[in-house]
């Protein structure tokens, strides 16, 4: 996967904060290492990769315990929040005061945000019901509305797809429409059911939300059996589908890859030889260029594969990891950094730590993954006379398993 930008002026940044709950979740827009696994969402799990790729950019945290809390609902109030972290746009209206909304309750400057930029509005009579948990529909409206996105038919035509369009507001049917159109729906457990007077939970919020940095441009897209696709967009003939549990093969120009503790980053692997089917026809040549992030995991360190980039330039979503890798390498006081490093890439808090330790402040630069400086980083281990760092051999350690059906 590519590096992506995360700064605050990101057009859709979101920080997933409920801080109306009993148990705020743990946030830190500008973490250095980001909680990416939850005990409460299992591999398999529909919205795990959606949940995993926000919280790898610290859009979303857990809750101290370590879970996630996929089926929590959300307010009102709460999804005002989100909105108010997660998109810079200009006031289209001037403010409101909301009388059931005082000036120091905790969302209202979120709630005021949400309501001048076009994101969400009240109910009659100036009231806003910030404690009411928020309907699908709601949730879908207000991205669409709010990110101005538009469709290119009727939009009858469109939600023609759910088989409960019936149940979905008058109000709230264009907007739909143009959220459908946009590829910003994800159904679960029933792709065709849009459920959309049911109230949203976490991980629904989290797939939409994600769905909206895909269409965006600043995420890749996820291969998922939910998504909703473009109703206008035609069949393709002759899609090839790899089933889910198939595994393929990868290989690395490095021999090595040291990963420092709670690390993440970007890595390119490549298909050693083509993958047929059993007429021999090729299905994935050798060549083909894996795409994802490496990260150091509880137990360990895994690949997480999000995009297949071929040789003429096409690209399709691939939902696949690696095994948990549990081998380490422990760097002590006055070892030889170059037998250390010989043929191995680094990620930079790998880097920082090897340098920290060892003294050595001369680490090629071109052997550090992502271009990230070290440092910044070096302060987290200076002072120590050793440091324990994940070592993957990705010729052997990063076999991938598709997590779910692959389609070409």
């Amino acid at each position: 996967m590519t590096n992506q930008t995360k700064s605050s002026s990101t057009a859709l940044l979101v920080a997933i904060s409920f801080m109306g709950s009993s148990a705020i979740p743990l946030l830190s827009a500008n973490s250095a290492f980001a909680q990416t696994t939850f005990n409460d969402v299992p591999t398999g799990y529909w919205a795990q990769t959606f949940i995993q790729e926000l919280a790898s950019r610290d859009i979303i945290k857990g809750f101290p315990d370590g879970g996630f809390r996929p089926n929590e609902p959300v307010t009102r109030a709460q999804f005002a929040a989100m909105v108010s972290k997660a998109i810079n746009k200009a006031p289209v209206r001037g403010g409101v005061s909301f009388v059931d909304v005082a000036s120091n309750y905790w969302a209202a400057t979120a709630i005021q945000t949400s309501y001048t930029t076009g994101f969400l509005s009240g109910y009659p009579g100036n009231v806003f019901e910030p404690n009411q948990n928020i309907p699908r529909v709601q949730v879908l409206v207000s991205l669409a509305n709010g990110l101005n996105y538009s469709v290119s038919q009727a939009p009858e035509t469109i939600l023609q797809t759910y088989a409960d369009a019936s149940g979905i507001p008058n109000y709230a049917r264009n907007s739909v429409a143009s959220a459908t159109e946009n590829r910003l729906v994800v159904n679960y457990p029933n792709v065709q059911f849009l459920n959309p007077n049911q109230t949203a939970t976490r991980a629904e919020v989290a797939a939409f939300i994600y769905q909206a940095l895909v269409r965006s441009g600043q995420a890749n897209a996820i291969a998922s059996p939910y998504l909703v696709g473009q109703v206008n967009t035609p069949p393709v003939q002759n899609q090839v589908r790899i089933p889910a549990g198939n595994t393929i093969a990868v290989q690395y120009a490095k021999d090595k890859i040291l990963l420092g503790p709670d690390e993440k980053v970007p890595l390119s692997l490549a298909v050693p030889q083509n993958i047929t089917n059993s007429q021999g026809a090729v299905l994935i040549p050798a060549g083909t260029q894996v795409v994802g992030e490496l990260r150091t995991v509880s137990g360990g360190a895994q690949f997480f594969a999000s995009e297949l980039v071929f040789a003429d330039g096409q690209r399709r979503a691939i939902n696949a990891t690696s095994k948990v890798v549990t081998t380490t390498e422990r760097v002590d006081k006055g070892v030889s950094v170059g037998g250390l490093i010989r043929n191995a890439a680094l990620g930079a808090a790998a880097a920082a730590a090897i340098s920290a330790v060892t003294g050595d402040r001369a680490l090629a630069t071109e052997e550090i993954l992502g271009g990230a400086g070290i440092g910044t980083l070096l302060g987290l281990f200076l002072g120590r006379d050793s440091v324990t760092l994940a070592s993957v051999n990705p010729n052997t350690d990063l076999v991938i398993t598709l997590n779910s059906d692959l389609l070409l």
